[in-house]
């Protein structure tokens, strides 16, 4: 395809959904109507579609790559977000794993349980 990417992630809650992609995320709000909301996250449409119900994936399913993933973890704790720390991976106190090839992830959710991350590469 030779067209822009678009992303698509379920709420069941919209007003929280466009809290928290809008005013802790950053994100700028495009459109909002009543099946869905979009939001600009850096050039890449993000769709976040208004469903009845669902079960959140125990797996990312979106993610931001960062410049200090520090710093971007401070500033979202700051806001309330709670970053996921697991028993299978070694996790620092901030909960960033650090690969084999030295890129760190870090993992959180948003309000529908949508589980998020975002990555420093080496």
């Amino acid at each position: 395809m030779d067209k822009k990417l678009k992303a698509f992630l379920p709420t069941v809650n919209p007003g929280k959904s466009k809290e928290f992609y809008q005013n802790i995320m950053g994100l700028t709000l495009v459109s909002e109507d009543d099946y869905g909301l979009e939001f600009d996250s850096n050039g890449t449409p993000l769709r976040v579609t208004v469903v009845e119900s669902f079960t959140p994936h125990p797996f990312t399913v979106l993610g931001w790559g960062v410049d200090s993933l520090e710093s971007s973890i401070l500033q979202l704790t700051k806001k309330g977000v709670l970053f996921e720390k697991y028993d299978f991976l070694k996790q620092d106190l901030l909960g960033v794993w650090t690969s084999p090839g030295g890129t760190k992830v870090a993992w959180f959710k948003d309000p529908d349980g949508n589980l998020l991350s975002l990555t420093q590469p080496l």
